[in-house]
């Protein structure tokens, strides 16, 4: 019984040490170099929860050039816990809602450590010099992150994002192999150039012929009816608040060529489409919902990550032989650079492919815990990581009929069966 008592109270005061008492973890916070402004959270998931700005070189292999300060979110659950990275790809201000849980964090028990990206919202350097918005750079940033917070939690590390998120999650442990134990990149594109050339043969396969059938007889429908549709879409853009460098009627060819990606990315069901002989504003407003014009507006919230693709992360391009009869524009070649750069920019930006082969050569030559998750309807999908055959670490899944919201949780579940059971044997080793 004596023993059966000791064995309990042990398990209790280990559970204190595990789930610091309120304060102290700001206290920690608070002590460790480079972080201020410390704002305590609302959570309904985590323990304890801080807003943090972390100081940053905008340069880190020229410190003179000045710093930037970068914001952070932790979710606490122990210090005895495994720690979750997220390398966000945009900005992280969604992070701070009450609700907001990553998946890894909620299927492993494992602490927060959220990281926006340089160059997106509150972690925008000032003044804005585009020079050093780099996949390097913003693998420096978070290899700070990583050893500033490596002194409170001191477990196991898993790094995972998503989308442009999921890219900086393969670029981060290329730049910094030993930073993290585990890297879970989910729906992460790996392109070869601007416009890649995979993702046009990618959607004239994907899903069933049918469905390709109805998504490509909207679209021409749309571009026979332009002379009524440039009037809506003129109201919608003065209404919207948009503006465009380029004619409104290659603003809708672009809408329309920007359609069927839209569709397939977010797994979208054909239902949704109107009859082809629908009112024509029954037509306009469905574009309006799926691929919206502000896209290719200026001055976007999102402009930060077009530079990145045009520079080095890469894009994808549009198949306009279906509709040639109709389009205002002759070719659709160029358009990322042409039309949704900053304007400074336009003809300053070449695509470099050495981050491609650096992560491609990396995977190759390496086997690191990585577990890469892919929807299959996902247009990104056609430039997934390499499957490389004799690896014992590296595993690709892809979601059946998934689109780019595929998740270990919405797998079948026998994969997220294998998925789990290899991550929970990997933290345990």
């Amino acid at each position: 019984m004596r023993r059966t008592f000791n064995l309990l109270l042990l398990s209790f005061l280990c559970t204190l040490v595990a789930f610091a008492a309120p304060g102290d973890l700001k206290e920690k916070l608070a002590s460790l170099k480079g972080i201020s402004n410390i704002e305590q959270l609302e959570s309904d998931v985590y323990p304890e929860k801080y807003l943090v700005r972390i100081t940053q070189p905008i340069d880190p292999k020229h410190p003179e050039v000045g710093t930037f300060t970068q914001r952070v979110v932790i979710g606490h659950v122990g210090f005895d816990r495994p720690t979750v990275i997220v390398t966000e790809g945009y900005g992280g201000a969604y992070a701070m809602n009450p609700k907001y849980q990553e998946e890894l964090t909620k299927l492993l028990d494992a602490n927060l450590v959220f990281v926006e990206y340089r160059y997106f919202l509150e972690s925008t350097p000032e003044p804005c010099n585009w020079d050093y918005l780099t996949a390097e750079n913003s693998a420096y940033d978070l290899h700070n992150v990583n050893q500033t917070f490596k002194q409170l939690y001191t477990g196991k590390w898993i790094s995972t994002g998503i989308s442009k998120g999921g890219q900086t999650t393969m670029l981060y442990r290329v730049f910094f192999p030993d930073d993290v134990d585990i890297s879970v990149p989910y729906v992460g594109p790996l392109c070869k150039g601007v416009e890649d050339g995979r993702h046009e043969p990618f959607l004239r396969k994907v899903g069933t012929k049918k469905e390709r059938k109805k998504i490509e007889g909207f679209q021409l429908e749309v571009l026979k009816r332009k002379a009524d549709m440039l009037p809506l879409l003129e109201s919608f853009s003065k209404e919207k608040g948009l503006e465009y460098r380029i004619p409104i009627a290659e603003v809708l060819d672009y809408c329309v060529l920007e359609y069927p990606f839209a569709m397939w990315q977010w797994g979208t069901s054909i239902s949704v489409i109107p009859a082809s002989d629908a009112d024509t504003k029954v037509l306009f407003d469905h574009l309006m919902a799926i691929s919206s014009p502000d896209y290719f507006a200026e001055n976007q919230p999102n402009i930060s990550f077009f530079v990145q693709a045009a520079r080095e992360l890469g894009y994808y391009g549009y198949d306009t032989k279906p509709f040639k009869k109709y389009l205002t524009i002759d070719s659709s070649k160029g358009y990322l650079n042409r039309i949704m750069l900053p304007k400074e920019l336009v003809d300053q930006v070449e695509f470099r492919p050495a981050l491609y082969h650096k992560i491609y050569n990396f995977l190759k030559d390496n086997d690191p815990k990585m577990i890469f998750i892919y929807g299959e309807i996902d247009p990104w999908t056609a430039a997934h990581a390499p499957v490389f055959k004799g690896k014992k670490n590296e595993q690709v899944y892809f979601q059946p009929r998934g689109s780019h919201l595929a998740r270990i949780s919405n797998m079948p579940e026998d994969i997220k069966e294998k998925i789990l059971t290899q991550l929970r044997q990997w933290l345990a080793e």
